[in-house]
């Protein structure tokens, strides 16, 4: 296999945008929501070396097109596994950020024998609960988008509605539109704490000690739950702590899936 094959164009659906780069045992790199392949950069160059690297936009960012419908995490899961299949990789280490993580989780614990090791930073897929206020926040968010789009109510009230409901709702979702809304309703209402018991690989968690979007309190859930796992935290890091700290990411990955860690 070449070195580097850059955007290798595949034939599923949506079809996949890829990279693949070095030869060696088989890594995929699953990226977070909002992101793409190229955020893996800094990553890429010294883990080649040793590794096949594997490194798709997941569909609805980058260059892979949206999905067809609103997709949870398990059509994700399955998209991925057919991307391994068309690439005839059976097995693979995984390294996945953020909502990559929560596709990665599916994929270990349901498809086992795919997985080798897993390294997963800053994972997404642990649901908490609302409190009152929340609850009555998302209420009164969705009576704005209802309002907003009322054809019997004035022209003035739905633009009142419409410029409310903008300033409510996460930044991901204010920025998602057509399929991706639905996708990311689905990706976020979805908790995975139960399927955490039956991943079997190997686990490590690198997780950032000032990571507002998933905090610390996430990675201690799923080191718990997780059967075969460790947790390694850094420090003055946030959601992207594989980013703010790259070589000292690259050094643990890199010895972590050679089994030496």
């Amino acid at each position: 296999m070449a070195a580097e094959r850059t955007a290798a164009k595949l034939t599923e659906q949506p079809q996949a945008h890829v990279l693949l780069r070095g030869e060696g045992d088989p890594v995929l790199f699953l990226h977070g929501w909002g992101t793409s392949s190229s955020l893996f950069e800094p990553l890429l160059q010294p883990l080649q070396r040793d590794h096949m690297l594997i490194v798709p936009d997941l569909p609805g960012f980058g260059e892979t097109a949206p999905p067809p419908a609103a997709w949870g995490v398990n059509d994700y899961a399955a998209w991925t596994l057919a991307l391994l299949d068309r690439l005839d990789i059976e097995r693979c280490d995984i390294v996945a950020h953020s909502n990559g993580a929560r596709i990665a989780i599916v994929i270990a614990a349901n498809s086992p024998q795919r997985v080798h090791r897993m390294v997963l930073t800053g994972a997404a897929g642990l649901r908490h609960r609302r409190g009152p206020m929340a609850w009555l926040g998302v209420r009164w968010y969705k009576m704005l988008r209802r309002m907003s789009s009322a054809r019997a109510a004035p022209a003035a009230l739905r633009r009142y509605a419409e410029s409310r409901a903008q300033r409510r709702g996460s930044e991901d979702y204010r920025a998602a539109t057509g399929v991706m809304r639905g996708t990311l309703v689905r990706l976020v209402n979805t908790d995975l704490r139960s399927v955490l018991p039956r991943i079997a690989a190997p686990t490590l968690l690198v997780w950032g000690d000032s990571d507002d979007a998933t905090p610390l309190a996430d990675a201690r859930v799923m080191e718990k739950l997780i059967p075969d796992c460790g947790l390694v935290v850094f420090e003055r890091s946030g959601h992207y702590a594989y980013l703010q700290q790259a070589q000292r990411f690259v050094r643990i990955v890199d010895v972590f899936l050679s089994g030496q860690g």
